[in-house]
């Protein structure tokens, strides 16, 4: 989830007005005409006089987007990772339940020795938890609340865009159990991460 805006955009000839949104690894245009410019694809990014001026291999697009065209030029500039996104520090206790791609496994262990798999330790500070179809969250998930103590966070990810397993699932099921919704990222290309913790009145 990223940052979204009402304002003018110019591609080549093409001008309107419409909605920017500047997601964790793009930038969406919806108005008269539709751009999805993913980061990696852009050329050049300058913020100048309240425009951001992205050179893309096809042309430079133009989002007029005033106080705002610094800020979001930083961060097409410097994305942060994944495991800034999730929040999780140096030496956090992780649990992990689940599967998850290698690639995130590298990412935690380089971060914390700290790893707990297939069952939530009783100190932990971070949990994930892997739901690929409903089912699984319906059956799993009660007893991970009641496993989650004071400020820990819970990090439920699933897949995007399958019919097996929706956002709407996901935000029902954990507030069934108790917990606050509070954030939402961009896993990975396939998958979407939703954070819920223990609500402050009831720590």
């Amino acid at each position: 989830m990223g940052n979204e805006l009402k304002c003018m955009v110019s591609f080549g000839e093409q001008k309107s007005e419409g909605k920017a949104l500047l997601e964790t690894s793009e930038i969406l245009f919806r108005g008269g005409f539709r751009l999805k410019i993913p980061f990696s694809t852009i050329k050049s990014a300058k913020a100048v006089d309240g425009e951001l001026r992205l050179q893309t291999a096809e042309r430079l697009a133009v989002f007029h987007l005033g106080a705002t065209a610094e800020k979001w030029c930083d961060k097409i500039l410097h994305p942060k990772t994944r495991i800034e996104k999730l929040g999780v520090k140096p030496g956090a206790r992780v649990s992990l339940l689940g599967e998850f791609e290698p690639e995130f496994l590298r990412e935690l262990t380089g971060l914390t020795k700290s790893v707990n798999k297939s069952k939530v330790a009783s100190d932990s500070e971070w949990i994930f938890f892997a739901a690929d179809a409903k089912q699984d969250l319906l059956a799993a998930l009660p007893k991970i609340a009641k496993a989650i103590h004071g400020a820990a966070a819970l990090w439920i990810v699933y897949p995007k865009g399958q019919k097996q397993i929706t956002e709407n699932d996901v935000l029902a099921a954990g507030r069934k159990t108790g917990l606050k919704d509070v954030k939402v990222v961009g896993f990975s290309a396939t998958h979407t991460a939703l954070k819920f913790v223990i609500p402050l009145p009831k720590r």
